[in-house]
């Protein structure tokens, strides 16, 4: 059908009609959309369709558009049909029929790969295909190969899972799985696009050598090789990497803020409540915390250097007119952020625990262990994207990750081996050592070493499970710390658990 048939003008007016939209893709994943989000443009011969979404401001040529009762699905190509994609558009109605749309989206992404999984691998049958029943966000398949064996396949159906967060549920549900006294399953594929493979892959060299043989990785990628140039899937097995093969990447390079100095603002707001201020460099300036909570930011330019303060939006431009502001926002803070505010609902108390459990081991780390020395300008190599909290140097020369956590987060043992590799690919390739991290102190030639601290009830009841499922070459301790630690951190158990 040529896109000047296509009932474009129909599409328009639906656009004017709704306010807001929810663009659903292929994949699963969602995107909320307001009406002047979406432009279009109708031309002669062609349609072309421009959408804010996650990667930006994206432009497809539109090849077919199917409405229905409101709801719109398209085809879209570009770059000479060399790239195709399919969204559907969905007024913004009541959350239950919002919910509906995204499971039935996700329900048929789950059937093609389950499709894919059958005419790819030979002698395999799809018994089941469903979404897990939490939150609909996995595609969960039961096969039988040849043998009589069940497999269970594992995919991530709504574009949003993070590796971790696949690794811990296939683990979990193939645990499950073997307990089962009919058919039970003797192994889990996670199938996952290539972006996605390739960082499973990393983490699953650290698994147990039991656990990488229960877990098959597989990428899924696209293929256009048919005549009609139709988009279909391909699964290639993906051989499994051991610990040492991490070593052979190349590391990322730390990039140092070139002016470490403090400027001259942000060493007279931390004299107004220096005992609990600390700095953070960035790359165009510096962020001073209170207890961690961020609340002032300074931007420095060759001519002129700019001050903020606030805790979320509006944030507040420093001039003569916003300095009792200023002050005002820092008495609040002294009331409200302490162990024992007057009200601890109130969101400078609530906001960033983490943080403040960072703020106060930033200032003494032998609170955790007195054989830890503290780097003194790591910070200054941190980005957006690190979530690294503290980097330490026991007094033997071995380095110590330590990743902090107040509420229990399953996937605290992944995140923390995932960290682990990276700084240690960067220790063994010399890289911490030439930026000095620890001064004139040398990082010994030994694995980095893993501190896991949080209180008791910042632990997930399936922690030390998963804890067993990691390579006992990866050095791990659990510190766990009393729950009344914003008053007096103390530390009430420590463990090797890996």
């Amino acid at each position: 059908m040529r896109s000047h048939k296509l009932p474009t003008h129909a599409l328009q007016n639906l656009f004017e009609r709704h306010n807001e939209w929810l663009m659903i893709h292929r994949s699963g994943e969602t995107f909320s959309l307001q009406n002047h989000e979406l432009e279009l443009e109708i031309k002669p011969t062609k349609t072309l369709l421009s959408f804010l979404e996650n990667k930006g401001y994206q432009t497809w040529r539109v090849a077919d558009l199917q409405i229905e009762d409101e709801a719109v699905s398209l085809d879209l190509t570009r770059n000479f049909t060399t790239e195709k994609t399919t969204i559907r558009l969905i007024p913004r109605t009541k959350a239950e029929e919002l919910r509906e749309a995204v499971e039935i989206v996700r329900l048929e992404r789950a059937n093609e790969i389950a499709a894919v999984l059958v005419s790819e691998a030979q002698g395999l049958k799809a018994q089941r295909v469903e979404l897990n029943k939490e939150n609909g966000r996995f595609a969960q398949i039961i096969a039988k190969n040849r043998k009589g064996d069940h497999v269970a396949v594992l995919s991530d159906v709504s574009g949003s899972l993070t590796p971790e967060i696949l690794l811990s549920s296939a683990i979990l549900w193939l645990t499950k799985l073997q307990r089962r006294k009919k058919d039970p399953a003797k192994e889990i594929w996670i199938i996952a696009e290539k972006k996605k493979s390739k960082k499973l892959r990393k983490l699953h060299a650290c698994l147990s050598k039991t656990w990488k043989n229960n877990i098959k990785i597989k990428e899924l990628s696209k293929t256009s090789s048919n005549k009609k140039g139709d988009g279909g899937a391909k699964l290639t097995a993906r051989k499994g990497l051991r610990i040492y093969d991490l070593w052979r990447y190349k590391p990322p390079k730390l990039q140092a803020k070139a002016d470490v100095r403090l400027s001259e603002t942000a060493k007279e707001i931390i004299k107004l409540a220096a005992d609990e201020t600390d700095h953070i460099f960035s790359r165009n300036g510096e962020t001073l915390r209170y207890l961690g909570l961020p609340f002032f930011r300074v931007r420095a330019t060759p001519d002129d250097e700019r001050a903020w303060f606030g805790i979320e939006k509006p944030r507040y431009v420093l001039n003569e007119d916003s300095i009792e502001d200023l002050g005002a926002l820092i008495e609040d803070l002294k009331k409200y952020r302490r162990f024992d505010s007057p009200n601890k609902q109130h969101a400078y108390y609530q906001t960033a625990p983490e943080a403040w459990l960072e703020a106060i081991l930033r200032r003494d780390i032998t609170q955790l262990d007195t054989n830890l020395i503290l780097s003194p300008i790591f910070n200054q190599f941190r980005t957006s994207r690190d979530k690294i909290d503290l980097l330490a140097l026991r007094k033997d020369g071995r380095l110590v990750i330590i990743e902090l956590k107040v509420s229990a987060d399953r996937e605290m043992i992944f995140q923390a081996v995932d960290y682990w590799r990276k700084i240690e690919l960067q220790r063994r390739k010399g890289i911490l050592n030439d930026a000095r991290l620890f001064g004139d102190l040398d990082i010994a030639d030994k694995p980095a070493i893993v501190y896991l601290a949080a209180p008791t009830s910042g632990f997930h009841r399936d922690f030390t499970f998963l804890a067993k499922t990691i390579s006992r070459k990866v050095e791990i301790f659990r510190f766990d710390l009393a729950e009344d630690w914003r008053e007096k951190l103390k530390v009430i158990g420590r463990n090797r658990i890996v």
